[in-house]
């Protein structure tokens, strides 16, 4: 997680969006623990109680599931409830935006084409969204004590 924090919105709001984002990368993955409140608090000098609100969030929005003296651990799931929210959003919010932007500038399907191929190397996202891609989760030598 980057440490970096800005005032776009409360940082626990942050906190919360950057684990979703772990989620959507494959980098969390179902049935994966969480960092411990305090070992985030310490690690981003935040207050226990900022972590705490971040995670609730997850955990109301069932993301995220509590076992009593263990720690969180990622919902199963999880990753497809939130691509379909995420592309939903992202077709109702953003890509409107995006679309009177092209039309506004008169770009074409080949401008479009050629910026895209010259763009970073992402890989494409497979189309199968259940399966996340396959890297390692952070907390795989911890000792699960969250």
């Amino acid at each position: 997680m980057d440490p970096q924090w800005d005032d776009s919105s409360p940082i626990y709001r942050q906190l919360r969006d950057r684990v979703v984002a772990m989620i959507l990368e494959g980098v969390l993955k179902e049935g994966d623990p969480l960092p411990s409140v305090r070992s985030v608090a310490a690690d981003f000098r935040l207050n226990p109680l900022t972590v705490l609100k971040g995670y609730q969030q997850l955990v109301d929005e069932q993301l995220v599931e509590k076992r009593r003296g263990r720690g969180m651990f990622v919902s199963t799931g999880a990753r497809k409830a939130l691509m379909k929210d995420e592309r939903q959003r992202f077709l109702e919010d953003e890509w409107p935006k995006i679309y009177a932007t092209i039309q506004r500038l008169g770009l074409t399907q080949d401008e479009l084409q050629r910026a895209a191929a010259a763009a970073p190397a992402v890989p494409w996202p497979a189309a199968n969204v259940a399966s996340p891609p396959a890297n390692t989760s952070p907390g795989e030598d911890d000792d699960g004590s969250h």
